[in-house]
């Protein structure tokens, strides 16, 4: 398995947790992102290596790397993360596997051609017209459940619950503008505490928990854009380890690869 490649359409905290699953069950990981990564949960995604050049997540570490020099990233057994958000890496890297994680709630343009196995998480995608696989993402009774003809359930706007809260521990942008955050991930906030302006606009929390998640300081966001995430729950450890879901998640993908690959004859 040490042999095969998979490459990671986008690098956020879901698809690292699947990122994180996969390389230490053995296989060859390779992300893509944007130039300018929009991640809520920073401390245990990947693309944050994008800004900071490294970004290591429980044990594993990502660096940022280019067309030129991934393969010298894997090969001292490191996550490569490329800017390229069309992943065109895949023309050079010819990858066994291929797994759509931007969690984009539509298809940006994968399809079940781009390698011998294509998987896709979330909405938007049916299998097996636009992937191999399909991955359920809503939480709930059927998280992780691999779809290989049908879709996932269709995106409801409405966050999972965390701690008996839903909507309530999301923080959205008032308006659009530039972000300024004024509290850090593992902050412990109380309701109605601003954390963050945009243009002069205050952006407050809802609840009291842990922010587990905040935007990067000064990048652009438009208004109704998430750009935090409060914790209910009593756990400062929960902002700086992998969720739950992303954990199903991942082992949702490892699952499916180990099926296909078979059906394929990779394995």
């Amino acid at each position: 398995m040490n042999q095969i490649l998979v490459l990671i359409k986008g690098a956020g905290d879901l698809a690292t947790g699947v990122a994180h699953r996969l390389f230490r069950a053995g296989f060859r990981v390779l992300m893509t992102e944007l130039a300018q990564p929009t991640v809520i949960r920073r401390t245990v995604s990947f693309a944050e290596a994008i800004y900071t050049g490294e970004n290591n997540v429980e044990g594993i570490s990502a660096r940022v790397a280019t067309e030129d020099n991934w393969q010298e990233v894997l090969a001292q057994a490191k996550v490569p993360v490329l800017v390229d958000p069309e992943a065109k890496i895949i023309g050079q890297a010819k990858p066994e596997v291929v797994i759509d994680a931007i969690i984009a709630k539509k298809n940006l343009g994968t399809n079940p051609r781009l390698a011998p196995v294509v998987i896709a998480l979330g909405p938007g995608f049916s299998a097996p017209e636009d992937a191999h696989a399909v991955i359920e993402t809503q939480r709930g009774h059927d998280l992780g459940r691999v779809i290989y003809r049908g879709q996932a359930l269709p995106n409801t706007g409405v966050p999972g619950e965390i701690g008996g809260k839903s909507w309530e521990r999301v923080l959205r942008a008032p308006r659009d503008g530039v972000f300024q955050s004024q509290a850090q991930i593992g902050d412990f906030v109380q309701a109605g505490q601003v954390v963050g302006h945009v243009e002069g606009v205050p952006v407050s929390s809802l609840l009291t928990g842990y922010l587990r998640g905040i935007l990067r300081d000064g990048l652009e966001v438009h208004e109704g854009m998430k750009i935090g995430d409060v914790d209910p729950r009593a756990e400062k450890s929960h902002c700086f380890t992998i969720s739950d879901k992303a954990r199903a998640l991942g082992g949702a993908v490892l699952e499916a690869m180990l099926y296909l690959l078979r059906q394929q004859g990779v394995l």
